[in-house]
């Protein structure tokens, strides 16, 4: 008889837990008969964040001062000089030296001037640079640089969880915390 009553009383607590389990589960949890899918939580047991390293650019401007030299500017004394010196010597040259019995002397006379004065002119522009007074003065100079970084950027989480005995892994954008929802499909046995 006191066998007869422990069976009694633990098939009634077997009754009460399966219907609390069912109370609990919720319509949402039952097998569909045409093997739809449902969805229930498993214990999540490992977390894991997933970091990549990704390249920033960022521009930087970098300058730095500088002495730079300037001459004044050359006055058009010197070029003018030298252009009348070189007009002078140039006629001179045209004048002399030529055969007496052509009477174009002053084509070739005329030529020698205009050489002359250019050749005097560039003598007394570079005489003029030469002596021009130098002065300096400090520039800043800048440019643009890329500088290049690395930096850490989460992209997801590995989430290892047990659901039914079994140890699963997947990976989620999200932090889960203790436990994950996870889709179960039931479909006849053969």
């Amino acid at each position: 008889m006191q066998l007869f009553k422990q069976f009694i009383a633990g098939a009634v607590v077997a009754t009460l837990v399966a219907l609390s389990a069912t109370a609990k589960a919720g319509p949402r949890d039952y097998a569909d008969p045409y093997g739809a899918d449902n969805y229930d939580f498993a214990r999540v047991t490992e977390v894991t964040p997933v970091y990549t390293d990704v390249e920033v650019r960022t521009p930087r401007t970098y300058c730095r001062d500088e002495q730079v030299a300037y001459r004044e500017p050359t006055s058009p004394a010197g070029t003018l000089v030298g252009g009348l010196i070189g007009a002078a010597v140039g006629n001179s040259l045209g004048r002399g030296g030529h055969h007496r019995r052509y009477h174009h002397h002053g084509g070739q006379r005329a030529g020698a001037t205009v050489a002359g004065a250019l050749v005097g002119a560039l003598v007394g522009n570079q005489i003029s640079r030469s002596n021009a007074p130098t002065y300096y003065a400090t520039e800043s100079r800048c440019q643009v640089v890329d500088e290049f970084s690395t930096q850490r950027e989460l992209v997801g989480y590995d989430v290892r969880y047990r659901y039914n005995g079994q140890v699963y892994l997947t990976r989620t954008d999200y932090h889960p915390g203790d436990r994950i929802r996870v889709r179960v499909a039931v479909s006849p046995a053969p």
